[in-house]
């Protein structure tokens, strides 16, 4: 994807009371699965006393199946993480994690009213979320001369791009940053100053 939502806060928290138990759905942004795992610690130690933690995450892009995670977390199988990772996925939205904290009230629910708790919290949670659109950058690796350094720099300002790590050796090793979107521009722009000495080389990702 050349680009996708991701919640525009830290933390955003909606909460209901279904007969009698108390659900608190809070959805965070959260960039990669350690940081998924770090949120839901730092619910669990917020509500120590909760009968349920039940979280699910889309730790990276929407369509990246390999940063997806659920738990049921002593609920009926199913009924709990599943639900919430399908309103997640659903949302096309990245970088998110749901936790839902269940404060037992007393009475059952049954797998049909746990299903739609559970799913229905991070449901309504996401009407509320403000959304910020991410455009992830491309990166590449330049070789240029000490002088061209200024003209580099005023390139990158204007097409979005940055510099993220730089070595100054006979020459300047530099790692550029790029959205995909600016990348012919600025390969033009950059082959017409140099008159086509420099030339980007992609790094994989």
């Amino acid at each position: 994807m050349d680009a996708w939502d991701i919640p525009a806060q830290t933390v955003s928290v909606s909460e209901e009371t279904i007969k009698k138990s108390r659900f608190i759905t809070l959805l965070a942004h959260t960039d990669g699965v350690e940081a998924a795992r770090a949120f839901v610690q730092q619910v669990k130690a917020e509500h120590p006393a909760a009968r349920h933690h039940c979280w699910a995450w889309v730790a990276g892009a929407p369509d990246d199946s390999q940063l997806l995670g659920f738990s049921d977390d002593g609920e009926p199988s199913g009924t709990a993480g599943k639900p919430m990772l399908a309103q997640l996925m659903g949302s096309q939205i990245g970088e998110i994690t749901a936790v839902v904290v269940r404060y037992y009230g007393g009475i059952m629910l049954g797998t049909g009213g746990l299903v739609k708790a559970y799913g229905g919290g991070v449901q309504q949670g996401l009407k509320q979320l403000a959304r910020v659109r991410k455009v992830p950058l491309q990166r590449f690796h330049l070789q240029c001369d000490y002088a061209q350094l200024k003209d580099i720099g005023r390139l990158l300002q204007r097409f979005e791009g940055e510099i993220v790590e730089s070595q100054f050796l006979d020459r300047i090793d530099l790692t550029l940053a790029l959205p995909p979107g600016q990348l012919d521009g600025f390969s033009q722009n950059l082959s017409d100053f140099s008159r086509g000495t420099l030339v980007l080389i992609p790094m994989k990702q």
